[in-house]
């Protein structure tokens, strides 16, 4: 790969800038030589919380700290393409667009309202760039490279730079977009952020049984993300149609795990969503997310709830308590044990050698209380399960 040292001013860089606020990038500069924010580019992230870090270039420019290097792709035709610095560039565009503001003299200024001088300093200052030129491979794998400093590369964003086409950027105009209508309600159920990829992740994990990369090796060419899309959506409305209640937990759950295995087996949404409101309450309860795939499974794997089991205080008073009792009617002090014909009928077990047992179960209604506690032989307690 080649690469070649070059000098802009920001107002260079910055001609012709255009910044989308449909898709929150930035587009274009050096009078439309430049593209800003090619597909396999993250999202713009420098406006978040509040916009310190945008806000940081500026007030950087006008102390004259340096910005560090930028690189950029040179294409076959001779534009332009950001590889690394449009988190940067962006802030610069977006502030000579009078898109925010910074403290000048404890007063807020957007850049058509600071002093000449100081718009002067900010258009005059000098970038050093270097502009590489390479095959698709090579540039992919600098970006990849140049992006371990700053805010690392999550997966779908390394992702997204390998396979970057028109399926990427039909998949981010939809799933990638903070303004789109539907983010809300999918917040519901996915967990993480619009911009750093993570709803479009989730996405392709659904409709790839987890097999992302082939995926999109396989879509990469695509023009229509129709496949992708209608899967999605498909998964939210079975949730919603099987719970109509939304809990906090569920969000960030497999569901396109659950819906692969549950979709097609039906199920009474006001019974559900009934019993799992009472799980929900249930102070048993330890692992509340757990409660959904519980109730899908027909409530049959009680591990996924993580039950509340008994304390020590209490197995030790029931122990006690048991063997008393049983030591004077002269029978094992394990209920299940004195009431067969062995010769383990009146053995007295040590504590150790005992568990404690829901004697009405859990999951028929029992509760981890004192009074539904019984101490049973090892053999007895995992033989009994739910019985």
């Amino acid at each position: 790969m080649n690469t070649e040292l070059k000098q802009y001013t920001i107002a260079e860089l910055c001609n012709g800038f255009v910044y989308n606020e449909l898709e929150e990038k930035g587009l274009y500069g050096l009078s439309g030589r430049l593209t800003i924010q090619p597909e396999y580019q993250r999202s713009y992230l420098y406006a978040e919380d509040n916009g310190k870090k945008e806000v940081a270039v500026i007030e950087s420019v006008l102390k004259q700290y340096p910005l560090g290097l930028l690189y950029f792709n040179r294409l076959p035709n001779g534009n332009l393409e950001v590889l690394d610095g449009q988190q940067r560039i962006t802030s610069l565009g977006r502030f000579l667009r009078d898109k925010f503001s910074v403290i000048s003299n404890d007063l807020p200024y957007r850049f058509h309202a600071l002093p000449k001088d100081k718009q002067t300093l900010i258009e005059k200052t000098s970038l050093l760039v270097y502009e590489c030129e390479g095959t698709e491979a090579e540039i992919k794998q600098w970006f990849k490279t140049i992006n371990i400093a700053g805010i690392p590369l999550n997966e779908q964003e390394v992702l997204n730079a390998s396979y970057s086409g028109p399926f990427v950027t039909k998949a981010r105009s939809v799933f990638s977009n903070s303004r789109n209508s539907n983010v809300q309600k999918w917040s519901a159920y996915v967990r993480g952020s619009v911009k750093r990829q993570d709803f479009l992740h989730t996405a392709l994990e659904w409709v790839s049984n987890d097999k992302v990369d082939e995926y999109m090796m396989a879509h990469r060419r695509d023009t229509e993300i129709d496949e992708l899309q209608d899967h999605f959506n498909d998964v939210i409305a079975w949730v919603e149609s099987v719970f109509a209640d939304c809990y906090s937990e569920m969000c960030g759950l497999k569901w396109g795990q659950l819906y692969d295995e549950y979709h097609d087996k039906p199920y009474n949404q006001k019974e559900m969503t009934q019993r799992a409101a009472e799980l929900m309450d249930d102070p048993c309860v330890k692992n509340r997310k757990g409660v959904f795939e519980y109730l899908l499974g027909g409530e049959e794997d009680t591990r996924l709830l993580d039950v509340r089991v008994f304390d020590d205080a209490t197995k030790r008073r029931v122990y006690k308590r048991q063997t008393a009792e049983a030591r004077a009617k002269g029978v094992s002090n394990c209920p299940l044990c004195a009431m067969g014909h062995e010769a383990r009928r009146t053995r007295l077990w040590g504590e150790r050698e005992m568990e404690a047992d829901h004697v009405a179960a859990w999951s028929l209604g029992g509760a981890t209380t004192e009074d539904n506690c019984q101490m049973l032989c090892l053999t007895h307690n995992r033989a009994k399960g739910n019985k």
